[in-house]
């Protein structure tokens, strides 16, 4: 490790988690909590970045309490927001198939399936929460899949032995975004929220050291303007895109959690992000983005490739005898439904042998002609079909006739802003929900468990925690001076960029740099990779903000501005990214050291030294940052060899 590429800082605790049984905590918790009475919400404003799961149902949940919220999304309607992508379902322990599911047993697997890199309080409150989530959406109207005789239907998903996911077809997060946005459009016609669509947040209004407004960009007029509450909530999403390929919608960022960072808000484990094992190969330079092929596909399509290296038969001139379905073969236990960290890996590796399909045999088949003898070809279509429709108007092939072809791709990221209990930041007044923060996954996320969290941050647990922080006010007016700081970085920002005038364009840079974090910071990291990344990347920065070349002007619309902008942000992530990947020497979930492995190639953790939340703190445009450590306890779920054999 560089003794310049970081500094160690002071450690860091969660002061908001309650002691006492787990199971008791979130209840402690919010009767802890202080109160805001029903006639002083409409006096306090809450800004909310975001329209998503998270955001979408805090905006609602939070005006139906009486806050005045002021929202803002980048699409043009919040029904755009990613969310609406997700496609196999959301999990909830209500054990509707008497299979041995319980709260504690989605705990468990929760906290194993991130590999004992999460914190046991969080976990526990998302497993109890989650019974109450679907209760909420099957009362808005969200047409989950039912069986028979009326009861919601569930399906399997990797990292656990027990069918605890509900679901809506292959569409399961449009549904789900349909229930929060109608919900909250109800308060938007009620009057408790305002709305802003097609704005960016480009930077936070910060009065002695709290956060108290955001500045924003129209992204028709390009004009900038300011807004000022009471507390601000950034429900903004992920940074997968530092990869440019990557399963998120094109214009997904981390811009607000960025722009937050360098005022103070710690970025945790930047290094955790999720490879997801089913998704459509890369098919050529042209992309600008891959797509995801749901999990849920895993329950009854099976997993193989070729035996022999370079055998390039069609699928179906492979007779069984030489097919290696070798998550089943090397997995016994769980199978095809292994958590997506390893399946990913073992896609590597087995095309790394010389065995995958496809062009540039970066590929494997995931069949299902097993299924459709078993259960039958309409059986399967009414589980399935939309998403073989996607397949095959994406390649031209049809799945019901010959197997999909999928290979790993990055898709989720654990990391994110550093966040008490409360969902509260390291700035006083900044929340951050769903997966802009890091909370509750560890290392990896099991799959359907990204809409679980954000349903649970927006409809529960921030209603229950920002009233606390309100409630110890009053915060008092915001100054002109601090609007006007505020505006004046970011019209400086825009200038800079418009100024340069180079040779290259903002989708060139993000190409090279998603090559370089998907070559060297992707499904296998190496000290010497990882070492070369952090050579490469602040030289890709340099020749950026001489090169980059951004047409048109500030005062309209301007996407080439909007991604430059974004791309910046990106330069600066991935430098942290890297930091924290080599500084963590074992191997956990997303992140997988090739030097610390086991004897048969599985990720070998350390917990010894690396049990805890790697928290960082921005260190300025020429200084390294400061990694401050929370330490990780575990009282109820102890570390173990993960195991899925």
């Amino acid at each position: 490790m560089s003794e310049n590429s970081y500094r160690s800082g002071e450690p860091i605790a969660d002061g908001k988690a309650p002691a006492g049984p787990i199971a008791d905590r979130w209840t402690t918790r919010k009767f802890e909590a202080k109160l805001v009475n029903p006639a002083n919400k409409r006096k306090k404003k809450i800004i909310i970045i975001g329209t998503g799961l998270a955001g979408g149902s805090a905006g609602a949940t939070l005006g139906e309490q009486g806050y005045h919220v002021i929202q803002f999304c980048f699409q043009d309607s919040p029904r755009r927001a990613h969310s609406i992508a997700a496609q196999g379902g959301i999990n909830a322990a209500k054990n509707y198939r008497n299979d041995g599911d319980s709260v504690h047993r989605l705990f468990y697997d929760t906290v194993k399936g991130g590999d004992y890199r999460s914190r046991e309080s969080n976990v526990h409150r998302l497993a109890e929460i989650s019974t109450q989530i679907i209760d909420q959406c099957v009362a808005q109207g969200v047409p989950f899949a039912r069986e028979y005789g009326g009861l919601l239907d569930n399906r399997s998903f990797g990292g656990t032995q027990v069918s605890r996911t509900f679901y809506a077809r292959g569409q399961t997060g449009q549904q789900l975004l349909l229930g929060a946005y109608q919900a909250l459009m109800r308060q938007v016609d009620a009057g408790t929220v305002e709305l802003h669509a097609r704005h960016e947040m480009l930077d936070l209004i910060m009065v002695d050291g709290v956060a108290r407004g955001v500045v924003v960009r129209d992204l028709v007029t390009g004009e900038i303007r300011s807004y000022t509450a009471d507390a601000v909530v950034l429900a903004s999403g992920g940074y997968g895109n530092v990869y440019f390929l990557s399963t998120n919608a094109m214009g997904s960022n981390v811009t607000a959690s960025w722009r937050a960072h360098k005022h103070g808000a710690y970025f945790a484990n930047p290094c955790f992000t999720q490879i997801h094992p089913t998704c459509i190969p890369v098919s050529g330079e042209h992309q600008s983005k891959l797509t995801l092929m749901s999990e849920s596909l895993r329950n009854d399509g099976r997993v193989w490739v070729p035996k022999q290296v370079g055998d390039h038969r069609a699928p179906g001139d492979i007779p069984e005898n030489e097919r290696d379905y070798y998550l089943e073969r090397i997995y016994p236990a769980f199978g095809n439904l292994v958590p997506r960290d390893i399946a990913s890996r073992a896609a590597k590796n087995v095309c790394d042998e010389g065995r995958g399909v496809g062009p540039g045999g970066l590929g494997v088949y995931l069949d299902f002609a097993d299924a459709i003898a078993r259960l039958g070809l309409d059986t399967v279509e009414a589980k399935y079909g939309n998403l073989f429709q996607m397949y095959e108007r994406i390649t031209g092939e049809n799945p019901y006739e010959m197997p999909m072809r999928i290979y790993p791709a990055v898709h989720y990221t654990m990391g994110g802003l550093w966040v008490d209990y409360d969902l509260q930041s390291t700035i006083p007044g900044l929340f951050v929900i769903g997966e802009a923060n890091f909370s509750d996954h560890g290392a990896n996320r099991l799959g359907a468990s990204a809409l679980m969290q954000g349903l649970a941050d927006g409809y529960f647990v921030l209603p229950a925690t920002i009233g606390d922080y309100l409630a110890r006010g009053p915060v008092g007016e915001v100054p002109d001076t601090a609007v006007k700081e505020a505006e004046a970085r970011v019209v400086s920002m825009i200038d800079r960029l418009l100024s340069i005038k180079g040779d290259r364009t903002v989708d060139s840079f993000h190409r090279e740099l998603g090559h370089i974090m998907w070559e060297y910071c992707g499904m296998e990291r190496t000290e010497e990779g990882l070492r070369k990344a952090l050579a490469l990347i602040p030289a890709l920065r340099a020749e950026f903000w001489e090169r980059v070349t951004v047409p048109g002007s500030g005062d309209d619309l301007n996407q080439s501005l909007e991604r430059a902008g974004r791309v910046a942000d990106f330069l600066e992530l991935a430098e942290l990214m890297v930091i924290d990947a080599l500084h963590r020497t074992e191997s956990a979930g997303g992140h997988f050291r090739a030097e610390s492995r086991t004897e048969d190639g599985e990720a070998a953790r350390d917990d010894a030294n690396f049990s805890y939340v790697a928290a960082w703190e921005w260190g300025g445009a020429d200084a390294a940052p400061a990694l401050h450590k929370e330490a990780l306890d575990f009282e109820y779920v102890h570390p173990t060899t993960r195991s899925y054999k």
